[in-house]
């Protein structure tokens, strides 16, 4: 990391996991990276904001997904730092990277009631992708969050 970056703080955010009936997991890819990176949902926590109403807030401004059931909370915080070429340019310089709360919901509507296409648009193309291809789509600064998310998720799947 750049020296200069090192004592900047981690944004607080969330992160979610959204399963459909077949257990694949919504990914999409970021406007602002379209390279061959998936991600799921997440976002920023705004000041006094719970948790939970943030993650359903962010899943609906980005994806306009509201069908949903909680499943599970993922215990652990978890952290990622942005690489070097990143810090000083995404958040306005002010972060070097994020600790999230991830949420695991399932999807209880339709495929017609994604929309990506919302007021500021974050992604401009989506898939259900399967749970163990999920570190393989990954950006490599996320895997060690995505390699979690896998474990929390085959113990949803796998009944563990």
């Amino acid at each position: 990391m750049l020296e200069k970056y090192k004592n900047l703080p981690l944004r607080n955010g969330v992160g979610i996991v959204i399963l459909n009936k077949q257990n694949k997991i919504f990914v999409a890819k970021r406007i602002d990276n379209p390279k061959n990176f998936w991600q799921m949902p997440q976002g920023g926590v705004d000041e006094g904001e719970d948790l939970y109403d943030a993650a359903l807030r962010e899943l609906e401004e980005e994806t306009s997904i509201k069908s949903v059931s909680l499943l599970k909370e993922v215990e652990d915080i978890l952290t990622y730092e942005l690489p070097d070429y990143l810090l000083g340019i995404i958040w306005k310089g002010k972060f070097r990277g994020q600790k999230q709360k991830w949420y695991i919901m399932r999807f209880n509507g339709e495929d017609s009631e994604i929309n990506i296409k919302t007021k500021k648009p974050e992604f401009f193309e989506w898939k259900w992708e399967s749970n163990e291809n999920l570190t393989k789509v990954v950006v490599p600064f996320k895997l060690n969050v995505y390699k979690k998310i896998q474990q929390e998720v085959n113990d949803i799947i796998f009944k563990k």
